[in-house]
């Protein structure tokens, strides 16, 4: 990080960013160009490693990206404000980026996962019927690295 004035280095306090955040940008491996693309997440920290959740179409490019290249990266970032400087303006903000490997997971871990994208947005429902429905794709994200970036706050 070129600026390590503003790295948040405190491991909860990343966790405050992403928990405060509604939604993440995950970014795959394709061909010509690198594919983002915004998301619903749930997450959760268990055993001292970050796991992400999403769900999505079963079928779709972001799911045929996937099974090409589990490596995926993602980012969410809460703009506070902007703020007039001597010379110009600059932003007042949270951020966070994350890199690791994303895996389908089905059964009770989807159920989980659900569970857990329902709680992160403040929504009610059935985790156990979304998954039953068999319209949707569970998958989960093992975190292995992370990072935050801060300007004031």
């Amino acid at each position: 990080m070129r600026r390590s004035d503003r790295e948040i280095t405190h491991f909860d306090e990343i966790i405050d960013v992403l928990d405060a955040c509604q939604t993440i940008r995950l970014g795959l491996h394709d061909e010509k160009y690198p594919y983002v693309v915004p998301l619903s997440f749930g997450w959760e920290v268990a055993g001292g490693r970050l796991y992400i959740y999403f769900h999505c179409a079963k079928e779709g490019k972001k799911v045929d990206l996937i099974a090409k290249n589990d490596a995926v990266c993602f980012e969410c970032d809460i703009l506070n404000r902007y703020v007039k400087t001597e010379k110009s303006v600059t932003a007042d903000y949270l951020s966070v980026i994350g890199f690791g490997y994303a895996e389908r997971v089905t059964g009770d871990d989807a159920e989980h996962g659900i569970k857990l994208l329902l709680s992160h947005c403040g929504e009610e429902g059935s985790a156990k019927d979304c998954v039953l429905s068999g319209l949707v794709a569970v998958y989960k994200i093992t975190v292995v690295e992370i990072t935050g970036k801060k300007r004031f706050k």
